[in-house]
């Protein structure tokens, strides 16, 4: 499963820039707002020093690495929800991702348009906010009417009536302005409002884009209380730097991995994920699972025949194989444990599925 994050913000508050770092991949950033009018989709490799390790004792001839996909949208404006500059399309593209990335101006420079009169990260975030809580209200208002004329049909039909209360108490969090992934959800209120892929209950980190002195302290306390997750990048550094090698940054001062991949890392613990790998003289591979997850999830993530006619699982941590040298040796050490269907696999963990596919 490939992370998926998409970049939302105002216009020219620094999305396609650092879409750009990111991906190394070209695309308009001129200075006037909707220049990205078409969402610009790009894939890239996480790096993971564990694969290269892994590869080098199973003599591998490739690596394959764990990939996020990254969204860069069309800049959103008040009044989106309502088809104002290019919102529609701009909401429409991300109920597809796993969570998003509010990219907020902080940086300070004339030459690049400001569509506010000042630079106000709290004033960007509630605007975002805003807009994507009312999206969601029409989505579910839409919804809400329809059931409750098939409930007229079907009065007695009882998974329309427990629909119609889960809707109503979601809408009404939201017209109090309550984002609905901070709410807490029963199982069953989960699987309903899961259907409408809502805005709201996708994960969220905020980017302060721009220097660390450009951002008021004030603004920080504010984000820590209300612990809502930021980082703070500047965008255009990392697309000025983001060629360089480790070393190459050392030498210029710069911290030797770059802000990227701290986002990258942030949006896995974001969305609870790990990182298990299968490897061998074919191929090392790194694969994304959620934490908690069942030996046999973690074959259904290699193919879906794995899960459903799981036996077992030959596990071995990644560092034990390293040290050991090779399987043959863990093996001799009696490194490799055999796991069933109850086993929780960890981050790091290299897994070999036995199944009767």
């Amino acid at each position: 499963m490939a992370l998926s994050l998409g970049i939302i913000g105002l216009p020219n508050v620094g999305k396609s820039t650092l879409f750009q770092a990111i991906t190394k991949k070209q695309v308009p950033k001129e200075n006037y707002p909707f220049c990205t009018i078409d969402p610009n989709i790009g894939t890239v490799a996480v790096p993971d020093q564990r694969i290269d390790a892994l590869a080098e004792i199973t003599h591998s001839q490739r690596k394959i690495y764990p990939t996020v996909k990254f969204a860069d949208i069309a800049g959103l404006v008040k009044g989106a929800n309502k088809g104002e500059g290019l919102g529609n399309k701009f909401l429409a593209e991300i109920r597809n991702v796993d969570a998003i990335l509010y990219v907020l101006r902080c940086f300070k420079n004339e030459n690049i348009i400001n569509t506010q009169t000042t630079i106000n990260v709290l004033q960007e975030k509630n605007i975002l906010e805003t807009e994507m809580m009312l999206k969601d209200i029409e989505t579910l208002e839409k919804r809400l009417a329809k059931i409750k004329k098939e409930k007229r049909i079907k009065s007695s039909e009882k998974e329309l009536s427990k629909e119609l209360e889960i809707l109503e108490k979601a809408i009404n969090l939201l017209n109090s302005e309550q984002n609905l992934i901070n709410q807490e959800w029963g199982q069953e209120e989960k699987i309903v409002l899961e259907n409408y892929q809502l805005l709201t209950m996708k994960k969220r980190l905020f980017l302060f884009n721009g220097s660390a002195d450009e951002i008021s302290s004030q603004t920080i306390k504010t984000f820590q209380e209300n612990d809502w997750p930021f980082l703070i990048i500047n965008a255009l550094a990392e697309l000025s730097s983001s060629d360089l090698t480790p070393q190459e940054r050392i030498s210029l001062g710069l911290p030797a991995e770059t802000e990227l991949n701290t986002l990258i890392k942030k949006s896995y613990q974001l969305l609870n994920l790990i990182t298990f790998f299968t490897t061998g003289p074919d191929e090392t591979k790194g694969w994304n699972l959620p934490k908690n997850s069942s030996a046999p999830q973690a074959g259904g993530v290699i193919h879906s025949d794995f899960e459903k006619r799981f036996i077992r699982a030959e596990v071995i941590s990644w560092k034990d194989l390293v040290k050991s040298g090779g399987m043959t040796q863990a093996r001799e050490k009696g490194l490799i444990r055999t796991e069933g269907k109850e086993y929780r696999v960890q981050d790091g963990d290299v897994i070999e599925i036995k199944s009767d596919a």
